[in-house]
């Protein structure tokens, strides 16, 4: 099998390893077939994406929505290393999922307005399928409305019309969408589960998503209701797309 790529921003190595481990475990694949590539730590390889099965992006610090005087070197590095990355990937409808910043990195190449107006905090939502994605293969298996962990400052509030609207929230408009037929993003995060966004909210305390005060309110929120589905979109990556 051709190996799958995962693209990473974290700089921190703790949430930066379970994120990987996470992807992992939920793909189902090994450390062979799921190779990480951490782009805050230096330039972009060249991806021959004929040598790969698909593209996953986690996510990480970056908003796409930050004015260019705020963005650091690094962040304006990757942010051009991803567009011409997704150049290739849409023009040939590659298999890509992109999680969080994802959505972020793949909006914003796309046209899509992404600003601070359905920012949510670290929390549990809801996440309502579209009828298209109902019938999506990638959310095969998954219940129409399900639970996801969700936490970001920006998100898309409108989408190019040529996107497909896959699934919402109360909270957020654009939960999931899709370019073609094979290119994806998600607001939400399908690698996480418990632990994980625990040690990601341990990791990011000082970072503005929550006050430090709020720390036992923000770990409540998270395990206020069990998420269960959202790793099965990406056994579906895998299956759909291993070649």
């Amino acid at each position: 099998m051709k190996p799958f790529v995962l693209l990473a921003t974290r700089a921190e190595d703790a949430p930066a390893d379970e994120e990987y481990a996470l992807f992992l475990r939920a793909t189902g694949l090994d450390e062979r077939d799921l190779v990480r590539v951490r782009l805050e730590a230096g330039p972009m390889p060249e991806l021959d994406l004929d040598d790969l099965s698909g593209i996953f992006v986690g996510g990480g610090p970056f908003n796409a929505s930050d004015p260019p005087e705020r963005k650091s070197d690094v962040q304006r590095r990757v942010e051009a290393e991803f567009a011409r990355l997704l150049d290739d990937v849409v023009a040939r409808d590659f298999p890509f999922l992109g999680a969080c910043y994802g959505i972020g990195t793949l909006g914003a190449h796309q046209g899509a307005a992404i600003d601070r107006t359905y920012s949510e905090p670290i929390s549990v939502v809801t996440v309502q399928m579209t009828s298209e994605g109902a019938t999506d293969p990638l959310l095969a298996g998954v219940p129409e409305r399900f639970e996801a962990f969700v936490g970001h400052k920006e998100a898309i509030s409108a989408l190019p019309p040529h996107a497909t609207l896959l699934a919402r929230s109360e909270g957020a408009p654009v939960q999931m969408f899709r370019v073609g037929r094979n290119v994806y993003a998600t607001q939400f995060h399908p690698e996480l589960d418990l632990p994980g966004i625990e040690t990601r909210i341990h990791a990011y305390a000082d970072y503005g998503y929550f006050a430090p005060d709020e720390l036992d309110l923000v770990l409540a929120a998270v395990r206020r209701v069990p998420v269960m589905h959202p790793g099965r979109m990406l056994q579906n990556f895998v299956e759909l797309y291993a070649r």
